[in-house]
């Protein structure tokens, strides 16, 4: 073989690699935000619950218009999933706090994935405390 056959093969193997390494970067973003993307779907389904839980009378099994009480066991049967962790924070009469702890870092900060979710009676308001 010529110099220049051994220098085109020297130079494919160090652009293949170059490309292996770029790729597998891609799919752990793509995988860490899909994971959060995931996180936040399943506290807001949480949250919906959680606004039926609200608004069903207490001799029916809800809250009579208090999230007071209100347990995580009460609005899913599993607390965590192949998402993450979810837990009440804090249920008051006209607040409730969920937070979603997934399985992924996607800032590389040590932390996985942390979504709060603040319900209230008509509305609910998402918060990202860690990518």
């Amino acid at each position: 073989m010529g110099q220049s056959q051994l220098l085109l093969i020297v130079l494919t193997v160090i652009i293949v690699a170059i490309a292996v390494v770029v790729g597998i970067q891609i799919f752990s973003l793509f995988s860490a935000t899909s994971n959060l993307e995931a996180v936040t779907n399943d506290l807001l389904v949480l949250a919906s619950s959680a606004q039926e839980y609200f608004i069903k009378p207490k001799m029916m099994g809800g809250g009579g218009h208090s999230f007071e009480g209100l347990t995580i066991e009460k609005l899913t049967v599993l607390d965590d999933n192949e998402n993450g962790a979810y837990s009440v924070i804090s249920a008051g009469a006209r607040r409730l706090v969920l937070e979603g702890i997934g399985t992924m870092d996607g800032d590389d900060d040590g932390s996985n994935c942390t979504v709060r979710a603040n319900i209230f009676q008509d509305s609910i308001a998402v918060e990202f405390v860690s990518r």
